[in-house]
């Protein structure tokens, strides 16, 4: 990583300008300017997010927005409503108002004289959602976005559900979210209305957890804000990134496969960050990339960006199976159109613990169908349905689960296997219970009987015909149910093996069933369609990217060392499973603005036996802001248990000035299961 300071344009920032809003709530934003915007106006560049660009996203901003602004684009950094220094309250994701502040705020940028009137949006998560979501409803002024690792669905592929099941991640992001919305603005920037600015977000923000749960099927409120309701409102270029071990990824290729526009898509090996910032590695210069594309589509340069390939990809090679990675070796593949006419379906029949060529099954001497009941700890080494690469969680090696698995696998594989999208698994299956799930996963198989996973899929059989009216399986029928596992870049060494695992739990990955489901597998009707790519060698392949350079970060000091791991608890006394994992990003004094920033959490994910009712989720988050003479806390937690009829969920919020309380709230909640 290359830190620059030496750019084309000198830049100047403004800390704190404020943007008024139609109903006099101001919103508060971080402006990277160029000096030489004062003399020739040049493009806007809006990020809005509620990170708190006081704290939060600082360092990130300052590494990207720096860079560009230094290449001669006016960087605006806003936080939403409600959060860092812009008033009002946050209450949830993507609200209708948080979307015309967006719209209002595009049209003050094209406003002001040092712009010329053209604007871009680009993001990372929350960011690429509002993107696309402002996108759709085709402001004037805006020209062109950049959304990374977002989704265009919100039900399929976000933090909440995945396939219809209820995700860990669901909880992990409410707890995220809970100790976000209950910190203060600055006072240094906002002046003494900060305390009263506090307890109205104190007060008014709300236990997000709950309003999630209240939507456990893809309703209206899921559909808002998905722009796969109508692909055709995005009427400006696209352009998509992702990553391997992020949990966006599918996105990427339903946004080339359906979006009319210009577009382009990214993916490379990383989790869910910013390509220049990418882990697992390697980083690129993603950075360049971005300018080339606000210079073609802001400030209307020939310079050939949407001549290349519509999809880049990193083709990852064979990893021994690792709970994080430094780098992920590989190459990039280039797509000029997706789907892409060089990735063919190749179909295996199911055997008795077989993948078979179909032409094979008529000599296998194989039962009917095979049966599982996962222990409910299977799911304990699956890693992070979004991974950060901030610890260990991506999927540890798959023999510590496929015990609880049916497992079908190839002989060694005669020819390297290059996989490239989304394999399909067609599933004639009978279940003895209404509401039940299969996880499935595809594993590298090394010769040393080492389990890479690269990719894996889930379903709730309650959705398996629909999202919106799901409904239950009638015990002991036999179905022939269909789903997409998520699209992966892979490939299979000749010499190893093709493995795939059916499962009835992922916990905590995903929420368990209500009960213990017996699953049968009935082989002649099932089959898996794993997209094979055929295509050239090295001639045809993209070059290196090249090494990331980013703008120098203001510097900044650690006090308390960050602390991120996964451990596994098993208690064998007892029967049961605890899955901890610690986030703790330490605490730092930053030199910039004088605060001293600190954040601590822990997670508990615990089970007992095959206790389907015993199975709960915990998290307990510590934020501190601190300067001479200001001292504020905030402790939050959250645990989420359940039975066969509901879910249970319990909240508190404690705000400390100094080391007293000045606010205190508890919630206690019982929502129905529906058929989740």
């Amino acid at each position: 990583m290359i830190f620059v300071d030496d750019f084309p344009e000198a830049v100047t920032i403004h800390d704190h300008v404020v943007i008024p809003m139609k109903d006099g709530v101001e919103l508060s934003a971080r402006i990277w300017l160029p000096d030489c915007a004062r003399d020739a106006p040049v493009p806007a560049v809006l990020e809005y997010i509620p990170y708190r660009k006081r704290f939060g996203s600082a360092a990130r901003d300052e590494l990207t927005h720096g860079y560009l602004a230094g290449h001669g684009y006016a960087c605006v950094r806003v936080d939403i409503r409600g959060s860092g220094e812009s008033e009002g309250v946050l209450t949830d994701e993507y609200l209708p108002r948080e979307l015309e502040d967006g719209l209002a705020i595009i049209h003050w940028l094209a406003a002001q004289d040092w712009c010329d009137g053209s604007v871009g949006m680009m993001g990372i998560s929350w960011g690429g959602f509002n993107a696309l979501q402002i996108a759709a409803l085709q402001p004037e002024p805006l020209k062109a976005i950049m959304a990374a690792s977002a989704s265009d669905d919100r039900f399929a592929d976000d933090v909440h559900h995945m396939g219809g099941c209820v995700l860990g991640d669901n909880l992990s992001w409410a707890s995220v979210m809970f100790a976000y919305n209950s910190m203060p603005p600055d006072p240094d920037l906002v002046g003494p209305k900060w305390r009263d600015m506090w307890f109205e977000r104190l007060e008014g923000s709300g236990f997000w957890l709950d309003k999630w749960l209240r939507h456990q099927r893809r309703d209206d409120y899921w559909k808002h804000g998905s722009v796969c309701e109508d692909y055709s409102a995005v009427r400006i270029p696209v352009m998509a990134v992702s990553g391997w071990a992020d949990g966006y990824t599918n996105a990427v290729f339903r946004l080339l496969r359906n979006l009319g526009g210009p577009r382009r898509g990214l993916v490379g090996p990383w989790a869910h960050t910013y390509p220049h910032l990418g882990k697992p590695g390697p980083a690129i210069h993603f950075l360049k990339e971005l300018v080339r594309w606000w210079d073609h589509w802001l400030k209307g340069k020939s310079n050939g960006v949407m001549d290349e390939p519509m999809l880049l990809t990193w083709m990852q090679d064979s990893e021994p199976p690792k709970s994080s990675y430094a780098e992920r070796d590989g190459h990039w593949v280039a797509e000029e159109t997706w789907p892409s006419p060089r990735v063919k379906p190749r179909s295996f029949a199911l055997g008795r613990g077989l993948l078979l060529d179909p032409q094979d099954r008529s000599g296998e001497c194989a039962p009917a169908s095979l049966s599982i009941q996962s222990p409910l700890s299977t799911g304990l080494f699956a890693g992070k349905w979004c991974s950060y690469a901030s610890g260990p969680d991506l999927a540890h090696d798959q023999r510590q689960e496929d015990g609880g698995a049916l497992v079908f696998e190839t002989e060694p594989l005669a020819e390297a296997i290059q996989v490239l999208g989304a394999a399909e698994l067609t599933l004639e299956l009978s279940v003895d219970r209404p509401v039940a799930m299969v996880a499935a996963r595809l594993s590298d198989v090394r010769p040393d009987g080492s389990a890479t996973r690269f990719t894996y899929g889930l379903l709730n059989l309650s959705h398996r015909k629909s999202r919106e009216h799901p409904e239950p399986m009638v015990p002991g029928e036999r179905q022939t149910i269909t789903f997409r596992l998520n699209h992966i870049g892979q490939m299979i060494p000749a010499g190893h093996r093709l493995r795939l695992s059916l499962s009835t739990s992922y916990w905590p990955l995903a929420w368990p069933s209500p009960e213990p489901v017996c699953l049968t597998v009935h082989l002649a009707g099932s089959r898996l369609d794993l997209p094979v790519r055929h295509a050239p060698h090295v001639g045809h392949e993209r070059p290196k990217f090249g090494d990331p350079q980013i703008a120098k970060p203001e510097p900044k000091l650690m006090l308390e060392p960050e602390e991120h791991d996964w451990i596994v608890h098993r208690h064998l006394a007892r029967d049961s499973s605890v899955l901890e994992v610690i986030n703790d990003e330490g605490l730092y004094a930053h030199e910039y603005t004088g605060l001293r920033v600190g954040t601590h959490a822990r997670e508990w994910y615990r089970s007992l036996g095959n206790d389907h009712g015993s199975v709960e989720g915990e998290t307990r988050w510590t934020r501190t802001l601190a300067r001479e003479g200001w001292n504020i806390r905030t402790e939050t937690r959250t645990l989420m248990r359940s039975d066969a009829e509901n879910f249970y969920l319990e909240g508190d919020l404690d705000a400390f000035e100094d080391e007293d309380r000045v606010f205190c709230r508890t919630w206690s909640r019982t929502i129905p299961r529906d058929l989740a």
